[in-house]
């Protein structure tokens, strides 16, 4: 069996009377990317940084505890351990108190993803038990859990053999759209070039191939870096051209949607009818989320 390696939380999932023993494993890893350090130019030495109190100088770690400001130069001190030492149930035990459908959660609302996995053999036949129903009756469960020192709103569901937690975010900690949103005009749009766009929509439409998005920016750094060091010129890397003009001139959207139109006419064939088939399955069978702005 692969190295799953260090569980992210370790407790269980209650669900009225039924306790699941479980462990949470991060569903998403940092990309592999360069790390830059700050460096002094003149000297080529890195530039270090230190915790240094006015008057005093540099402290030790140890001598640093966390302070609230209540007051202007006044703080409330507390240690880690105290903080450790507060008392939430959520800490250890994920309770579902709620059942939503899929759909009924805004995507602006999803943190990150985590995998659920049993904790032993035991926790195996409650665990499959508790999936399958959430399969069966297409519903997400929710709750509150303590993940590394915060706490978050939870959202259980199957996922394959086992079940993925994806955090989500408190409502107070969303922006309200309407202040962004409130210059946009309430005219309704031109009935042909919504058909158009429309149009232009469906012969791009397929399933969702995320292997087929590159991080390009990363790789042209690492092409740069990669010249660098062997003494060459700089590469530059110039972003792929767009058909449309950019000269600042006002766009006539019609022939900008018919000229994309006919781009897509003479150099991309229609996805088969057969790959249309396949991309609607995935998506009636993936999650459904509203598009509703919180």
């Amino acid at each position: 069996m692969a190295s799953l390696g260090n569980a992210v939380w370790t407790g269980q999932i209650r669900l009225s009377l039924v306790s699941l023993p479980v462990k949470l494993y991060a569903a998403t890893q940092s990309r592999a990317k360069l790390a830059f350090h700050q460096v002094h130019e003149p000297s080529r030495k890195r530039v270090r940084y230190e915790k240094v109190v006015p008057g005093i100088g540099p402290v030790d770690k140890d001598e640093i505890l966390r302070g609230y400001e209540y007051e202007k130069g006044r703080y409330v001190l507390l240690s880690d351990e105290e903080v450790n030492d507060i008392k939430l149930d959520a800490k250890k035990t994920l309770e579902l108190v709620q059942f939503v459908d899929h759909c009924e959660i805004d995507p602006i609302y999803f943190d990150r993803p985590y995998f659920v996995v049993p904790d032993g053999e035991l926790a195996e036949d409650a665990f499959r038990v508790v999936r399958d129903a959430l399969r069966r009756s297409r519903k997400v469960g929710l709750g509150q859990i303590v993940v590394r020192g915060r706490e978050y709103i939870a959202a259980l569901e199957p996922c394959g053999k086992g079940m993925l937690l994806e955090t989500l975010r408190f409502d107070e900690e969303l922006r309200r759209s309407d202040a962004y949103f409130e210059s946009i005009a309430d005219t309704k749009s031109d009935k042909d070039l919504v058909a158009l766009a429309e149009e232009l929509i469906e012969r791009q439409a397929g399933p969702f191939e995320p292997e087929s998005f590159t991080d390009r920016y990363s790789k042209a750094l690492e092409q740069l870096v990669k010249a660098k060091i062997k003494g060459r010129e700089a590469v530059s890397l110039e972003s792929e051209e767009t058909t449309s003009d950019q000269g600042g001139e006002v766009v006539d959207l019609m022939q900008a949607l018919k000229k994309s139109l006919g781009d897509k006419k003479g150099g991309t064939t229609k996805r088969s009818s057969k790959s249309k088939a396949s991309g609607r399955s995935k998506s009636t069978s993936s999650r459904k989320r509203s598009g509703k702005a919180a």
